[in-house]
């Protein structure tokens, strides 16, 4: 008998997670305004040309933006062209230091080869970042030129970079991080794109938000075309 209950509790908890997984599939299958994305109120200008501008608002202190990093990668990777990716690193906890490590990865080329690294610094290898005396060990380990980094990241240069960043923060109003804005007018995030769910895991939610991405990119790609495809107005003589 109790084998048997046993089995019924372990048949019930797969059956549980397999609605979980189901319900949260289903659920972005159709993103609705208000609910998994939402329109800003005022929309920012973007400078991507013909291609879409997705911008990620995240911070190397954020255990959130370190989950979603690899998927979020890849994800840049899949879109190839149709997207300008762009990141935008936060000011919560007043981590002004972070702000210009990132800017400075930024304007040396260097984001894509130790973004992954400068999370690992915060959350696997305890440097907190934040100081400047943090940031340049950071830098030391991770075999960056120490005088052209500190060149840069000591610039006016970076300096107005931090200033523009925290206008970007306001004018999306960013109050929490991962944020994803996707051309100047949506906003959607890990937790919002399953607000409708009960209780999921994390790589859920990052998978979930992923496809609520995949939909605004294909929605604004549709309205792009069906613009492009409609024949200007004749102007008529006066």
């Amino acid at each position: 008998m109790r084998i048997f209950s046993q089995v019924f509790r372990r048949t019930l908890l797969i059956l549980g997670l397999g609605l979980v997984a189901i319900s949260a599939n289903a659920s972005v299958d159709k993103p609705q305004n208000g609910v998994e994305f939402k329109v800003l109120a005022r929309p920012q200008p973007v400078d991507s040309g013909k291609k879409i501008e997705v911008t990620e608002f995240f911070g190397y202190f954020c255990p959130h933006c370190n989950a979603l990093e690899p998927l979020m990668e890849d994800w840049v990777k899949k879109q190839g062209d149709n997207i300008v990716f762009k990141r935008v690193h936060v000011n919560f906890h007043n981590l002004v230091t972070q702000q210009k490590l990132h800017l400075t990865l930024e304007a040396m080329g260097k984001v894509d080869e130790f973004q992954a690294k400068a999370f690992k610094a915060f959350h696997i290898d305890h440097n907190r970042l934040q100081s400047d005396g943090d940031v340049m060990e950071f830098v030391a380990k991770s075999g960056l030129d120490k005088q052209k980094f500190s060149e840069i990241y000591n610039s006016f240069t970076i300096q107005s970079k931090v200033n523009r960043a925290g206008q970007l923060q306001e004018a999306y109003q960013i109050d929490s991080v991962p944020t994803i804005a996707i051309d100047g007018r949506y906003i959607t995030s890990p937790a919002q794109s399953v607000s409708t769910m009960g209780r999921v895991t994390e790589d859920m939610q990052n998978h979930a938000v992923l496809k609520v991405m995949d939909f605004l990119i294909a929605k604004i790609q549709k309205e792009r075309n069906a613009t492009a495809a409609t024949p200007a107005a004749p102007v008529k003589k006066k």
